[in-house]
């Protein structure tokens, strides 16, 4: 892999830590503030937002950019709204903040991955996404709880400005790696009402759809997995954080495990882990009552759950192939964090007004299952408007 990647890797470990880690420090924030928790976390739903907001708009407002550019300029913008972050005198300003570097989020992935697989060799083109993405898990890993420590042990402001300090060694890094790129990305496309017009076809749409559902199911559970580890798994307080590194452990094994496999047979891959993640998740209902398979099951769910991404991503861009991949690559992350927020949303109703707290694995499982009857769509629709040119097609 060319060490511009590894580039792109440093950009994405520093958005992942932003993007994360102020879920451990609610405490720190809401006490600082005087609001609740409950709103403290209403900081994690306004990024969320951001990135599906801030996605596709800031990649249409950039289309005509070279890739270096944009890529640049979202690093200027990652720096500058985590120091405004560091900063914010009220919790208003704090929200304004992460909303402003959740813009940042959406495109560099999206316009990231355009460029990772322009930098190696068609088979290897979804393992240079997964390696991109490797620095979003290593942030869960790593950067989530280096800076959750920092924050408890110095305050949370220095956090922010801890990750302020990697933006800028990003932003040198993909200076100094990543080749120039005088061509304009859309010029040759029509522009971008061209590029959204071919987002919008059905085959991309489902392919989206796709998305949402399936990682839906990831964070239906991950939202609640400390509620049930201690509740349902009998683990203390203090069992969380170590059993949460098993997790992200499975996030790095899951996600370069998809792209090897995705580069070997795109569409097998896509339906075997979403297969394997409704697997897993049906299994953590009883599981989850013995404390050895419940943190056996955590880590799978981390190694199910991002297998998905590198493949999804990729299964995105080949539909999109020679003209709009930035703008469909950028709504993809948006569709990732879309259905992080609905995933949310339901397991909430299935503690609050379902059968409760040790249901919401099974119920969970629903999402994959129906990602995989959207995907079998998704597979038939594209062979119907591409009927010349799909067997060449790589999905």
């Amino acid at each position: 892999m060319p060490p511009a990647l590894y580039a792109l890797t440093a950009g994405a470990f520093g958005i992942g830590v932003t993007e994360f880690v102020i879920m451990g420090l609610l405490l720190e924030i809401s006490a600082d503030f005087g609001v609740s928790i409950a709103s403290a976390g209403l900081l994690i739903s306004g990024y969320a937002l951001g990135v599906v907001v801030g996605a596709p708009v800031l990649t249409v407002l950039t289309a005509r950019w070279p890739h270096k550019t944009v890529l640049l300029t979202l690093m200027a913008i990652f720096v500058a709204g985590n120091a405004a972050c560091a900063l914010a005198p009220s919790y208003g300003v704090l929200m304004a903040a992460r909303l402003l570097t959740a813009l940042a989020h959406g495109t560099f992935f999206g316009v990231g991955s355009v460029v990772a697989t322009g930098l190696v060799a068609a088979d290897r083109k979804a393992s240079a996404i997964a390696v991109m993405f490797t620095g979003l898990t290593v942030a869960n890993i790593l950067g989530v709880p280096l800076g959750t420590w920092i924050g408890q042990s110095f305050g949370w402001r220095a956090t922010f400005w801890a990750v302020t300090l990697e933006g800028i060694a990003a932003f040198a890094i993909i200076a100094l790696l990543v080749p120039k790129d005088d061509r304009v990305q859309a010029a040759e496309a029509g522009g971008w009402r061209t590029d959204l017009a071919l987002v919008l076809r059905p085959p991309v749409m489902l392919r989206l759809l796709t998305t949402v559902l399936g990682y839906a199911g990831v964070f239906a559970v991950f939202t609640y997995i400390a509620p049930m580890l201690t509740r349902i798994s009998g683990f203390g307080p203090a069992a969380v954080s170590p059993i949460l590194l098993v997790f992200g452990g499975g996030l790095v094994v899951g996600n370069l495990l998809g792209g090897r496999l995705a580069d070997r047979s795109l569409v097998a891959t896509i339906f075997g882990t979403l297969a394997a993640l409704a697997v897993v998740l049906a299994l953590m209902m009883p599981g989850l009552g013995l404390p050895a398979a419940a943190v056996i099951l955590t880590g799978l769910l981390g190694v199910a759950g991002f297998a998905t991404v590198a493949p999804l991503q990729i299964w995105v861009l080949s539909k999109a192939e020679g003209a709009g991949q930035s703008l469909a690559s950028s709504f993809n992350i948006a569709a990732f964090n879309l259905g992080n927020a609905i995933g949310a949303w339901a397991g909430g109703v299935v503690i609050d007004h379902g059968p409760g707290l040790s249901f919401v694995p099974l119920a969970a499982a629903v999402f994959p299952l129906a990602a995989m009857a959207v995907a079998l769509l998704a597979t038939r629709t594209g062979r119907e408007a591409n009927p010349a040119t799909a067997p060449a097609c790589p999905n």
